[in-house]
């Protein structure tokens, strides 16, 4: 057996290292660190509860919006407020703008560079791949930085800017869109159907969002490849690599619900377990440290605590080890649509794990539905309506809440406990931190470390090109990993 360590990895927000054990050469055991401390959960301790709205931003470029969105919620849920359906129209729109504008940059930018890397040089539809997806160079990437930068203007009109924005409040957002607030919204969303349905898909995003089944899929994959669509390219590629055998992980899946509107979340929530569907099961969880850098036992993330310990004998993360009942789970786009019942990635997993291919496929297919979902919460907005309530003294309130919310990468949860106005208590579960975890107590291993096990690996400073296809098609965001 050998031991190879990959990282720095590059296009990864954080810091990421890898540790494969390797034997006849595959992998036969993975241990993931994230290796930056942050501690954002110490520095929200003692602050007043509204200094959160501010800070918890911060921990993020990337998700900036669902780590407010889920701040807000976790705040309005300790308030008992129902913020108004404008209100809630108007975060929807931003969150599914940043959570859209992920998956674009995850697919143009993070993962399709990795296939025009020199091991692919003799491939067939390597010198199309590299003149689209090559770093800095590749057209693909000039096109999807202009369009990402067009559909984030939806921020601009209701939030303000991104990221960071402090107009998502615990009541809904401080600005009513006017009229012509509305009209750019549209205007803004015709421009980004257009380009997904020219550029990337080739073909109408109703035909995407609507697959029903692996068949439909390999039709729509030749349609874009006949219309020289982006997705079409990655169609090919998946194939001619077998994809759909690398990276299988876990057949338990989670997703908190994503775009809720008057109760009702557009993706419901839920888990599924080899097939299995399954109510969410939020008094479950409980994050475990025995390979984290931290002191203490495994606890409920209501009463959990983060105490950093870099001498801990047998840890190689700051990333704690969340479980649903003692078990590991997978989270993200895949998990969203599998929970919420479409029936082409129901086909796709079949009861079974998701894969390097269902993982992308699954971003992609999301990427349209979100934008069928946006033109409609623009159509149902009504100009002017209120879209705030008020929020009580905050400096009188003490009490807990939840804020369960969506990211692109999964599911996205925030405790919070308030004793007189102040912040007594603070825990953030991440989606990379489901993903990327490390082992438990039991000595079972996280999402990505099982995914990675009998990936092949080869000698060479290219031999570990599949693993960096598995490692990306969860798309990491280590910097969200550690709190």
């Amino acid at each position: 057996m050998t031991r190879r360590i990959i990282g720095p990895f590059n296009r990864v927000e954080g810091d990421l290292e890898v540790r494969l054990d390797i034997a006849a050469g595959k992998v036969e055991a993975a241990r993931v660190s994230a290796s930056m401390y942050r501690g954002f959960e110490q520095i929200l301790h003692g602050r007043p509860m509204m200094d959160a709205i501010s800070i918890n931003p911060r921990i993020c470029g990337i998700c900036s919006v669902s780590q407010s969105v889920a701040t807000a919620d976790a705040l309005a849920d300790l308030l008992g407020i129902v913020q108004p359906e404008n209100g809630r129209l108007g975060i929807n729109l931003v969150h599914a703008a940043e959570n859209l504008a992920d998956h674009l940059t995850h697919f143009y930018l993070f993962f399709m560079p990795d296939f025009t890397r020199a091991v692919y040089g003799q491939k067939p539809w390597f010198d199309d791949a590299s003149a689209r997806f090559a770093a800095k160079s590749g057209r693909g990437q000039s096109a999807v930085l202009a369009a990402r930068a067009r559909l984030l203007n939806i921020t601009g009109i209701l939030v303000g800017k991104w990221p960071h924005t402090l107009a998502i409040q615990p009541g809904g957002l401080t600005h009513a869109p006017d009229e012509g607030a509305c009209m750019r919204l549209k205007s803004v969303l015709a421009d980004t159907r257009t380009f997904l349905q020219d550029v990337l898909f080739g073909q109408p995003l109703e035909h995407i969002a609507n697959l029903e089944g692996r068949q439909a899929l390999g039709v729509a994959i030749d349609t874009a490849l006949a219309a020289g669509a982006d997705f079409g390219r990655f169609g090919r590629i998946a194939r001619n690599l077998s994809l759909e055998a690398y990276g299988q992980g876990y057949t338990r899946f989670m997703s908190f619900g994503a775009y809720l509107i008057a109760g009702e979340a557009a993706f419901a929530p839920g888990m599924m377990d080899a097939g299995t569907r399954h109510a969410l099961r939020v008094p479950d969880f409980a994050e475990e440290l025995s390979h984290s850098w931290y002191s203490g036992e495994p606890a409920h993330p209501e009463q959990g605590e983060t105490h950093p310990d870099a001498d801990r004998e047998g840890a190689y993360s700051w990333s704690k080890a969340p479980r649903v009942a003692g078990e590991p789970v997978e989270v993200g786009a895949i998990a969203r649509q599998v929970v919420a019942g479409h029936s082409l990635m129901l086909d796709l997993v079949g009861g079974g794990p998701a894969n390097v291919y269902t993982r992308i496929v699954a971003r992609m297919v999301e990427s349209a539905r979100i934008v069928l979902l946006m033109e409609d919460w623009v159509r149902r907005l009504e100009p002017l309506a209120p879209v705030n309530l008020d929020t009580p003294h905050a400096s009188q309130q003490s009490g807990s809440g939840v804020g369960l919310v969506e990211a692109a990468r999964g599911s996205l949860g925030h405790w919070v406990r308030i004793e007189a106005g102040r912040i007594e208590h603070y825990q953030i579960i991440a989606p990379t931190t489901w993903n990327f975890s490390p082992r438990d107590g039991a000595g079972k291993p996280g999402a990505v470390e099982y995914a990675l096990e009998g990936t092949p690996v080869a000698d060479g400073d290219e031999g570990d090109a599949m693993v960096q296809h598995v490692v990306r098609s969860f798309d990491p965001c280590m910097a969200c990993t550690v709190h």
